[in-house]
């Protein structure tokens, strides 16, 4: 599934089109990626109107059109954005494509687990006002951090790192690389962790996001070898620090990969 840095690479592959108006749209408008949208409204008024910017919040992405239009698109888990040329043909899982005059523009979802999504109106949409802060951004701070492990004490703090209401954008390999950094058993509660290691897992967490989006979201370089990423798919995967055999398990639903020598 794309985290933060993948949803930003992809959100910059449409911006290619930025300055250029919209000649046709093709979309499978009874498709559930378009569930609660009015495709015949998103067509009607994309046609003529010229992308002007997007951005990114967490796994969610915005494109602002002229016209007072907007486009909410969220990759799931199989989303992807790309750029082809006009001549392109959509294909069964190529559900919406905006034509220009030099491109097209592609959204694809194969197992339709994301989602489009559009208004017309001066105001940005209700759907995309959020008052959570990006990770990897100022507003981040170790009081919002404080009060949302607070408010979360029960599960296990990796299932709290996958709350998109506190942890808008990381996901799963995101969350093992902040707490194998933050030295941090996965399944410990929430409630029970130290002052120190609520800290650890702060700074943890700010920089695997700010890294992440320097180093993958341009071209989906990978990170440096130094990182678990490489290693928490692998079968006999190895702790980058020690060489530690890696263990797995599910928690919060999702395949948790630590160091029981590290993550104590």
């Amino acid at each position: 599934m794309p985290e933060l840095a993948e949803v930003e690479y992809f959100r910059r592959q449409w911006d290619a089109g930025i300055g250029d108006r919209v000649l046709k749209v093709s979309l499978h408008p009874r498709k559930y990626l378009f569930r609660g949208t009015d495709t015949s409204a998103l067509r009607e008024n994309l046609i003529g109107a010229r992308l002007l910017r997007s951005e990114a919040r967490g796994k969610r992405m915005l494109f602002c059109f002229s016209g007072d239009n907007w486009l909410g698109l969220h990759l799931g888990m199989t989303g992807r954005l790309r750029v082809e040329s006009t001549s392109f043909r959509p294909a069964k899982h190529d559900h919406l494509v905006l034509y220009q005059r030099d491109r097209a523009l592609v959204f694809t979802d194969s197992r339709q687990f994301g989602r489009a999504q559009f208004h017309h109106g001066k105001d940005e949409p209700v759907w995309w006002n959020s008052a959570i802060p990006e990770i990897a951004s100022a507003s981040f701070r170790r009081a919002f951090f404080e009060d949302f492990l607070n408010r979360h004490g029960k599960p296990p703090i990796k299932a709290v790192l996958l709350m998109q209401s506190g942890f808008s954008g990381v996901g799963n390999w995101m969350a093992d690389e902040i707490l194998w950094r933050a030295k941090v058993l996965p399944s410990k509660r929430a409630g029970s962790l130290t002052p120190k290691e609520r800290g650890a897992i702060f700074r943890a967490t700010r920089f695997v996001a700010r890294e992440s989006l320097r180093i993958m979201a341009p071209d989906l370089s990978d990170p440096s070898t130094n990182w678990l990423i490489h290693e928490r798919w692998r079968d006999g995967g190895k702790c980058p620090r020690d060489g530690t055999i890696l263990r797995r398990t599910t928690i919060g639903g999702r395949t948790t990969a630590w160091c029981p020598r590290c993550q104590r």
